[in-house]
């Protein structure tokens, strides 16, 4: 920790790590009983420093990441008592202690810091970043290119791809797009999505006020049927407005490829009551 923690505040002492890691050998973010992911390997470190805890520290995390899939700047917050923070003594370096205990190297946390007055790490994100990334015929082939992104046997065309993805911008009801959940809703804002390709690697970067479940994954499908010449950006669009998972033949494609890249938060002033309007649900009004 680089500043000095404030220990006159009301309730618990509020933290936010941010982080990186490959998801390679994990099976996800959440904890799962008898499986490796991120989240049991944070709390197992934290508790090694902070003491058990019953609550995992009330750990809140920006986005939850599906099993296979990497992370350049995920973020999470914890809740420490005054006792729990005590057990720091001296010794204040938290991520350095934490990097020493993810022995797997796997996982690197870059920073341990308090977090200001009504932050929290999912509800006051404003929004988030990923990046997938696809080798077709014309990209360089290694190991370690193909371990991070998905492989592709014949030459797309990422012209026709970005052109295309630029349907999808805006709010809309992403449900054609994503594994719908019986709880919560499918409508998000699209703020950007580019498609280009980066010493031969196709790369789409896209940004959304949030993301529902695999729907990027299921974008990147579809927009790898763009570049194979097998759909059309009036097509994306058709299936956009159905508002409903269809026979599309798109698949939702391997998690490897993908990243996330970024969590975007608002000032500090505005952590608070960000919180509690990205809590409220959407509906068809909304759009």
């Amino acid at each position: 920790m680089e500043r000095p923690v404030d220990l006159s505040v009301d309730g618990p002492l509020r933290f936010r790590i941010d982080l990186s890691y490959d998801g390679t050998n994990f099976f996800g973010w959440a904890k799962q009983l008898g499986l490796r992911t991120v989240q049991s390997e944070l709390v197992e470190a934290l508790n090694t420093i902070f003491g058990d805890s019953e609550d995992d520290f009330a750990m809140r995390v920006a986005g939850r990441t599906d099993a296979g899939v990497h992370a350049e700047g995920q973020v999470v917050h914890i809740d420490l008592s005054i006792e729990q923070f005590k057990r720091l003594g001296r010794n204040t370096d938290v991520e350095g202690r934490l990097n020493k205990l993810l022995t797997k190297g796997d996982i690197w946390v870059k920073s341990f810091e308090q977090a200001p007055a009504g932050f929290d790490a999912r509800f006051s994100a404003i929004n988030r970043a990923y990046v997938y990334k696809v080798a077709d015929k014309g990209s360089p082939k290694s190991p370690q290119i193909v371990r991070y992104a998905l492989y592709h046997l014949r030459r797309l065309d990422e012209k026709k791809m970005h052109e295309a993805s630029q349907a999808l911008l805006g709010l809309h009801d992403f449900a054609s797009y994503c594994k719908p959940r019986s709880f919560g809703s499918t409508i998000r804002r699209l703020e950007k999505i580019q498609v280009t390709r980066k010493q031969g690697i196709i790369e789409i970067e896209i940004q959304a006020d949030a993301f529902a479940h695999n729907m990027v994954r299921s974008i990147v499908g579809a927009l790898i049927k763009v570049g194979d010449g097998k759909a059309t950006k009036e097509d994306l669009a058709r299936v956009l407005a159905m508002k409903k998972r269809t026979s599309t033949g798109w698949k939702v494609v391997e998690p490897h490829g993908l990243t996330l890249m970024k969590i975007g938060y608002p000032a500090n002033s505005k952590l608070a009551a960000q919180a509690i309007a990205t809590q409220r649900i959407r509906t068809e009004d909304d759009i």
